[in-house]
């Protein structure tokens, strides 16, 4: 957002910049044609004048001395001509001469000589020419001008002046200069202000999304902190604060109620659980004997689900710090301490493709904890004679396999050959007390998956539940690889 922002104010700033420049340059321009326009006006002029008067071929000599004084001083060309067309004097030699012989004769081979015979039948009207081309840096190169000589019924003739325009173009060119470098200047200079703007704008923005972000990820002591920009962003990073002040103190609350009770249960409950086991040799054998175990079943029970529910606590109260863990040797670890377990039930527990030096920055022995969960349900759900097997990996971002040596997910993969579980009921599998239908009997809380996605998030990844083909499960964890 930043980066449009300050591209949005650039953009306007350059079309100002434009704006502004683009009509001055054009205004210098049409200013400096004028001048010379005036300047040059002043000789044709006089040297129609001079024409007017002439009467003896003394008169036609120093009209030809003052024009050839002219053409050479100015490297013009100058031609003086009757009403008729003819040419009476001339003066001048190269372009600016050939121009003004073309002009003089209607003979336009060249650009721009056409203008030149408009303003000489102008001028054998009685009007002087009153506008030249505008001059830019490319051109035009040589203008024409003309005067007539005399005045209203007694026009004699015209004076045609051929001017270079090179010292015209280079002025009007160092303006352009002059200008286009203030324009860039002041561009620069708007645009570090542009900048310094947008980044007193967007710093609390960011600071606000940074902490939604933390926020998100279960840190409740996440805050924004940036006390500059916009007074509206101030307020609303003071609402933003006193919104997670609330929200922290009521999940804080509710945490602590379900940690509180669930720990001042376990002592009743394991001195319940007590009694009832020395009552048992004093029940005599029959019916009471039956329901005497069932209930030491359902107190034992609600000692696990207790359990779970101290563990889940603890875990979402996401106090501990986030360490480097080798999930790897835990991921070895763990499977050689479960393999006993499956043994015992029947089912093959095997670890295939475990890639080394597998790290990741986690809460404390995440992947070990999570995997007790993943091993602890498979072999309760899994029937005896079914595969279950471990494989840990690590893929780059996209979820393509990617270099050992690159960054991105430590992928601990647990399948298994059941009969698995219906799509339907998949979401609902890291649900807290969730369980499919055909599994209500099984021993257990309910808890050990839930609690284990809470660890993943906390830990910055995510557990993922889905189908194996061509039957069975597959329950993913994904942490972010450390570099």
């Amino acid at each position: 957002m930043r980066r449009r922002l300050l591209a949005v104010l650039m953009v306007l700033m350059g079309a100002a910049a434009l704006l502004l420049c683009i009509p001055l340059a054009d205004a210098y321009a049409r200013g400096r044609t004028e001048h010379l326009l005036l300047q040059r006006r002043s000789e044709a002029v006089r040297f129609a004048d001079l024409a007017d008067r002439m009467r003896s071929a003394a008169d036609r000599a120093e009209l030809s001395a003052e024009i050839g004084r002219y053409a050479q001083l100015y490297g013009a060309g100058v031609v003086v001509v009757d009403s008729s067309g003819a040419t009476v004097a001339r003066a001048g030699t190269g372009p600016a001469a050939e121009a003004a012989t073309d002009a003089a004769t209607d003979d336009s081979p060249r650009v721009g000589t056409s203008d030149g015979a408009d303003a000489r039948r102008r001028a054998l009207t009685g009007r002087s020419t009153d506008r030249l081309p505008t001059l830019r840096p490319w051109g035009p190169r040589t203008v024409v001008l003309a005067e007539p000589v005399g005045r209203d019924e007694r026009v004699s003739g015209a004076v045609l002046m051929a001017v270079p325009t090179e010292a015209a173009r280079r002025d009007v060119t160092v303006r352009w200069s002059l200008i286009a470098a203030g324009a860039f200047a002041a561009f620069a200079a708007a645009a570090l202000v542009a900048a310094g703007i947008t980044r007193w704008l967007m710093r609390p923005v960011l600071d606000l999304d940074r902490a939604v972000e933390r926020l998100t990820a279960g840190s409740l002591h996440a805050r924004a902190v940036s006390d500059t920009g916009p007074p509206e962003l101030r307020h609303l990073r003071k609402h933003f604060n006193t919104m997670a002040e609330a929200m922290a103190d009521s999940i804080g609350r509710q945490r602590d109620f379900v940690a509180d009770a669930s720990h001042q249960l376990r002592n009743p409950l394991a001195t319940l659980v007590l009694q009832l086991e020395n009552v048992e040799p004093h029940i005599a054998p029959g019916p009471g004997l039956a329901e005497h175990g069932r209930a030491l079943d359902e107190a034992e029970r609600l000692e696990e689900l207790l359990d779970g529910l101290l563990a889940l606590a603890r875990v979402e109260s996401g106090t501990a710090e986030l360490t480097e863990e080798d999930v790897s040797r835990a991921v070895r670890e763990r499977v050689a301490a479960w393999t006993p377990v499956f043994r015992a039930a029947g089912v093959d527990l095997v670890a295939a493709d475990l890639a080394e030096g597998l790290r990741a920055r986690t809460l404390p022995d995440a992947a070990g904890r999570v995997l007790d969960a993943l091993l602890d349900n498979a072999v309760k759900f899994v029937p005896r004679g079914s595969r279950v097997e471990v494989r840990a990996g690590r893929e780059a971002d996209g979820s393509t396999a990617g270099p050992a040596g690159s960054v991105g997910s430590v992928v601990v993969r647990v399948t298994d050959d059941g009969p698995g579980v219906p799509e339907e009921h998949l979401p609902l599998l890291l649900r807290r007390f969730a369980r499919s239908p055909e599994h209500q009997n099984v021993p257990g809380s309910g808890l050990g998956l839930a609690i284990a996605d809470e660890i993943a998030r906390i830990s910055g990844g995510r557990l993922d539940v889905g189908g194996h083909e061509p039957h069975g499960l597959m329950v993913e964890l994904r942490l972010p690889a450390s570099g």
